[in-house]
């Protein structure tokens, strides 16, 4: 029997769960252990098992995608995942996709979905900040949470989302910001909706352009450019800008303080790699949500570089790195930055 005919006959939505690893997956050795463990160690069929009442809101089918601590994950990974997700939601007897993963890239992968996925059928990343081992594991809920999402039409059209901590937040907003709490997600705009027993309430969309309205395609997409990440603060030098540029990057993120100020010490080197060709995008590594103003603190016009909006800087290495398969214009690139 099809997973189609399944849900014909008991009228419940047909989801996918995607298992990537991460502390969802992890273990300790015990119980009072919350913030030392082992990532990435239980594989998919047992989580589902773990949660019998999945089976009340969803017919559920899990694949092991890969089974690594998410910090590992390289722009390849992306690749393969994104592809599985694209063919998935091209099913009809696929009404959702749920993806685990581990929570310190969390909101690379939501976004990078978010950007190259063509469906508007609901996309779901749930992870957890306790393995499931710990007291007081959130997991279990997560992704009981997540399912429900990821089966409700209501979800359709919003873009990737994740779901954590009875909150529902965009793909495109959240950020990981404390690394020892369950809310430990958080969109500096706010979130989309909650889910309180199973139920979802929606506040807000997203105005953002994203998924089915997006302009690229995983489908399309062999690779991704080098793009890396310079952190500026105080005392700053050159040293990493230089390093990543010897390296082949095609971009580098400015990860500067405030509204993605660059020091002038650092003004002149930046000038020299773009006039070799390298893209220069100043974002703003301000806790809470930086804003960077193009032309404010620097004339980017007049040095020709790009700012990433809103973006935090790994947000901007996934945009720019995912612009990049398609356009190298500086005028282009900063208005996909502006759209997205």
């Amino acid at each position: 029997m099809t997973l189609a005919s399944v849900a014909l006959a008991d009228g419940k939505p047909n989801v996918v769960i995607l298992a990537t690893g991460g502390t969802i997956a992890g273990a300790g050795a015990d119980v009072t252990n919350s913030a030392t463990y082992q990532a990435a160690k239980v594989p998919v069929d047992k989580l589902i098992a773990g949660i019998p009442q999945l089976n009340e809101i969803a017919n559920v089918h899990g694949e092991q995608v890969f089974q690594v601590a998410s910090e590992s994950l390289r722009n390849d990974n992306l690749l393969t995942l994104g592809r599985r997700v694209s063919e998935l939601l091209k099913r009809d007897d696929v009404d959702g996709v749920v993806i685990t993963h581990g929570t310190d890239t969390t909101e690379e992968t939501a976004y990078f979905l978010n950007l190259v996925i063509h469906s508007d059928k609901p996309i779901v990343v749930v992870a957890s900040m306790r393995p499931g081992t710990a007291m007081s594991a959130d997991g279990t809920l997560n992704l009981y949470n997540a399912v429900s999402v990821a089966g409700n039409k209501d979800s359709r059209g919003r873009g990737v989302l994740v779901v954590m901590n009875d909150e529902i937040n965009s793909g495109r907003d959240v950020a990981k910001t404390i690394n020892i709490r369950p809310d430990a997600f958080k969109s500096p705009w706010g979130d989309l909706g909650m889910i309180v027993e199973g139920k979802t309430y929606w506040f807000r969309r997203l105005d953002k352009r994203h998924t089915s309205s997006s302009e690229f395609d995983i489908d399309k997409i062999k690779s991704l450019p080098l793009v890396d990440i310079a952190y500026a603060s105080g005392n700053v030098n050159d040293t990493a800008y230089r390093a990543f540029a010897q390296a082949g990057a095609k971009a580098i993120i400015h990860a500067g303080p405030g509204n993605g100020s660059v020091s002038g010490t650092l003004v002149p080197v930046l000038q020299e790699l773009r006039s070799k060709g390298i893209q220069i995008i100043r974002s703003s590594h301000v806790n809470g949500g930086g804003f960077v103003l193009r032309n404010a603190e620097q004339p980017d016009d007049k040095y020709d570089w790009l700012v990433a909006h809103d973006l935090n800087p790994q947000k901007a290495r996934i945009l720019a790195s995912v612009a990049m398969t398609s356009t190298n214009d500086t005028k282009e690139l900063q208005r996909i930055f502006m759209q997205y």
